[in-house]
Parts: structure tokens; sequence; C-alpha cells
């Protein structure tokens, strides 16, 4: 299986939080944004400032993403891409998610390759689906 994942199933990965994606090992080709990278870094940091854990576990964690997405093909994120996110979708979504559905439309078009959209949220994965993406993780 060739899987987009957003930050939400690489956090939940990092973070040992309850219910990763059940198909993860069943994922042979990983793609993600390069948008993923930032949107993890930034939530590792604000948890640290809330107290959820030391300096130290926050290295662990950062070092945890980077490891991931070395086995990752990361997409930057460029001018077409943030065209396409500022179209109108069938259904309501917000700008990161907007990104991260353009680059996963984007990737699967230039390859021509079955893609599955892998997030734990709701909006991208009713917005995936809209647009004839399979989803996994919701």
């Amino acid at each position: 299986m060739i899987a987009y994942l957003d930050a939400s199933v690489v956090l939940r990965l990092v973070l040992g939080e309850p219910k990763p994606l059940a198909e993860w090992r069943r994922i042979d080709t990983a793609v993600a944004s390069a948008l993923t990278e930032v949107e993890c870094l930034r939530a590792l940091d604000r948890l640290m400032r809330l107290g959820a854990f030391t300096g130290e576990e926050l290295a662990e964690r950062r070092t945890a993403v980077y490891r991931l997405l070395e086995a990752v093909e990361v997409v930057d994120v460029g001018r077409p891409v943030l065209r396409r996110a500022a179209e109108p979708f069938p259904t309501p979504l917000g700008t990161l998610d907007a990104i991260h559905l353009s680059t996963a439309l984007a990737w699967r078009d230039a390859r021509a390759a079955s893609l599955a959209m892998a997030t734990h949220d709701k909006a991208l994965a009713t917005a995936a689906r809209s647009v004839g993406l399979e989803t996994i993780g919701v």
C-alpha cells in the first residue's frame, strides 16, 4: 500500500498515543508533505512548553520524527500545490489540510499511482474521500 501521512498519524506514533494507524505495517511506501515535519516539530515544542514533557523528552521525540520521516518520501510544498490548495474543495477544509490534500493529489497525479490518505483527522478524511482517495486511520 502507498499512503500519504499527515501529521496526526506521525504524532500519534511518536507520542505513543492510543489507537495508532492500524494499517501501519501494510504501508510499503509512505509519502508526506514537508509541512508534516513542521507541524510535528511545532506540536512537540508546544507540548513541552505546556509541561507535557521535559526538554530531554522533547529531544527524543524530535529525533523520532526525523527518523520516521527519513523513511518517507517528503514532498516540498511549491506554488502548484499552494495554488491547488487555494481552490475550492467539495467539503470544508482548513488551510493546512488543504495543503496536505493538494500535495497528496499532486503526488498521485504525477505518478498515476493509487494512494491512500492516512489521517486521524475526520475533516481531512472526508475531503480526501470527496475527491476519490481511499482513507485510512479514521
